[in-house]
């Protein structure tokens, strides 16, 4: 292999100040897209030797085939010439966003001669003010029709206001109250428009003195006798009170920011934004992103938040986010020139905002979880995952059955192992298998033995398809425990728990790289079991590594077979650590409650200092001792009877 790409440029011929890069296919194509304050330094990590590279970038640029970059004055304007760049080619190996024109916006055609409020999910009106997104149409129509009580503004088609102009009589809104009626004479264009005016003031500021304006007009007017136009203030008044009561109040009054929750794995993120304007969520959106190249936190929040504005959408005076990104000034110039104000990039650390922000990010989380479990369960995506696992293993057949085994320890003790089976592509709970390592030196050995042990099952000849089997699976596997190998009895290999395993899997997956796919091909190699496929995931650059090879398969990072890898993979680990938590937080209760004097609250005050019984064996009584609750006279009865317990099971 090359030590780097032949179209790197030459020494001194990249400057060294700002300006954005752009890397290119042999066809031209725009690949990647990317900012720099110093293109010399950020340019020559893309030309390092290639077997330094992540794996991800290395595919980029070696996919490139000619790299340029423009040089521009400082860093806010090498900002916005990429987030143009970006807009206008769509590079593959940028960050993909997957929620254009997915939701509802709120629009007012200002350009038209009455203006209109609409709702849409299309942009670019022209002369339009847009206010959202909304997460939901309903939500959008009932704001609505909450401020047209307060401003009665024109929402007709074109076709029904021309008609009315012709015929002089007021559409079905205006007879209504729900529209002042400009199309009928009932006020003049420039009134109308001064109505849309409030109504476009009131939603950007939507400031709560509304309320109190409304209160003394209705009371001027009922102290007249007025009491029509008393009881239309009294009317408005409650739908100003109802439209600030459907938003929950989360900061002080006056406080706008808007507050970014994101949660990323290796391939990808899910953003949960809240817009907060006079202290309370006016907006909510939630979006996904498949990052094709490896990135920081960092990053990813400088990518999310030029995508998140531009167009019709400024942003607040603040905005906070997880990370500060390396150019955090740059980034809050540009916000700033967007929005025609000062806007301060922020990351909450603590306080309410922070506290907004964990709610964010836990949002994100549960978007992030239903994005990958829908992909993953979506029937064309899972034969298609199949089909590319199939055919980037060599597999003769595609892998219908899938068990994944994961190993999970604390600091060497308690050792457990977990088995979880997809079949199609869906998991099948009710054959989860939970194995207990009793003794081992490493991940490499615990996945041997459990790989042993699965395989004995597979050893006899009659056990090919494991269909007999089928009907006597028990369900329910989080209930199994530790499984024994088939005993010889001197004539045939009897496996008087084969129920356990019921079908013969196609591929075997260990969590792990080169190291732990080497253990799992000695288990099977030394089985005897043929036919059956081996490899592992690791899970720092998501790579597929087969036996024998020694350079790991590479799936494309937005494919849906490395989808299904990565939630298998996900699932065992997951499978795995929780038997681990349950039977060291059983060990230890099942041991200690036999000590006189030792209750309840002092089991877990132990448990929580050491964490095992194992290291609770190992520490003396002084050391006992220091748990609070604990005193010399009952460190000394925890050590006798660990001692005595010891003895027993060893004799």
């Amino acid at each position: 292999m090359a030590d780097t790409v032949p179209y790197r440029p030459r020494p001194g011929e990249i400057p060294t100040r700002p300006g954005v890069y752009r890397f290119r296919d042999a066809d031209r194509r725009v690949l990647y897209v990317g900012k720099a304050m110093n293109l010399r330094a950020r340019l020559s990590n893309y030309f390092a030797p290639l077997h330094t590279l992540h794996e991800r970038t290395r595919r980029m640029v070696t996919t490139a085939a000619s790299v340029e970059w423009t040089v521009v004055g400082n860093d806010i304007e090498a900002l916005q010439l990429e987030y143009t760049w970006i807009k206008e080619f769509d590079p593959p190996f940028n960050v993909k966003y997957r929620d254009d024109k997915s939701y509802p916006y709120l629009a007012v055609t200002l350009a038209d001669e009455a203006p209109r409020a609409i709702v849409t999910r299309r942009r670019g009106i022209p002369g339009a003010r847009y206010f959202g997104p909304y997460p939901k149409v309903w939500a959008v129509n009932e704001t609505l029709d909450l401020l047209l009580k307060l401003f009665p503004i024109r929402t007709c088609k074109d076709s029904d206001y021309k008609r009315a102009i012709q015929t002089g009589k007021p559409c079905f809104a205006g007879q209504i109250g729900r529209c002042f009626g400009p199309c009928s004479g009932r006020v003049t264009i420039a009134e109308h428009r001064a109505n849309v005016d409030r109504f476009v003031a009131f939603m950007q500021n939507q400031d709560r003195r509304i309320i109190t304006d409304l209160t003394q007009q209705m009371r001027a007017a009922a102290a007249v006798q007025d009491y029509e136009t008393a009881a239309r203030r009294r009317d408005e008044l409650q739908a100003a009170e109802s439209f600030f009561e459907k938003s929950a109040v989360v900061l002080r009054e006056h406080v706008d920011v808007d507050v970014f929750g994101i949660d990323h794995d290796e391939l990808a993120a899910a953003v949960h934004l809240f817009m907060v304007r006079g202290g309370r969520i006016r907006g909510v959106r939630s979006w996904t992103v498949d990052t094709e190249l490896d990135m920081s936190l960092g990053d990813l929040v400088d990518s999310v938040v030029q995508n998140a504005y531009g167009d019709d959408i400024r942003p607040p005076a603040e905005v906070v986010v997880p990370a500060l990104p390396d150019d955090a000034e740059a980034l809050e110039g540009w916000l700033a020139a967007l929005g025609s104000r000062k806007v301060r990039l922020r990351a909450a650390r603590r306080g309410d905002k922070a506290a907004l922000l964990d709610t964010a990010t836990q949002n994100a989380r549960q978007t992030l979880m239903l994005y990958k479990t829908r992909r993953s369960a979506d029937f064309t995506a899972r034969s298609r995952a199949l089909e590319d696992i199939q055919e980037a293993l060599g597999m003769a057949d595609a892998p219908l059955r899938i068990e994944c085994f994961d190993v999970s320890h604390l600091s060497g003790t308690n050792v457990v192992a977990s088995m979880v089976v997809f079949e199609d592509g869906l998991p099948r709970k009710d054959e989860y298998r939970r194995f207990t390592i009793p003794s081992t030196t490493d991940d490499t050995d615990s996945i041997q033995q459990v790989l042993t042990r699965r395989l004995a099952y597979l050893a006899s000849p009659d056990d090919a398809n494991g269909a007999d089997a089928a009907a006597d699976a028990p369900v329910g596997g989080d209930g199994a425990e530790a499984l024994d190998p088939p005993v010889d009895d001197g004539e045939a290999v009897v496996s008087p728990r084969r129920a356990k395993f019921a079908y013969r899997p196609n591929l075997l997956v260990v969590d792990g790289g080169q190291p732990q796919v080497a253990a799992a091909e000695r288990a099977l190699r030394e089985s005897g079991v043929g036919g059956v496929y081996l490899c592992g995931i690791a899970k720092r650059l998501e790579e597929i590594w087969t036996p024998d090879s020694d350079y790991p398969v590479i799936l494309p990072r937005n494919s849906d077979a490395l989808f299904l890898f990565q939630r298998i993979r996900d699932e065992a680990h997951r499978f795995a650590i929780t038997h681990q938590r349950q039977r060291r937080k059983r060990d230890i209760t099942t041991v200690l409650s036999e000590v006189p004097g030792l209750g309840p609250a002092r089991v877990k005050a132990l448990l929580k200092h050491f964490g095992s019984v194992a290291r609770l064996r190992g520490a003396d009584e002084a050391a006992i001792a220091e748990v609070p609750g604990i005193g010399p006279s009952l460190a000394s009865a925890i050590r006798s009877h660990l001692e005595g317990s010891h003895r027993s099971a060893a004799d």
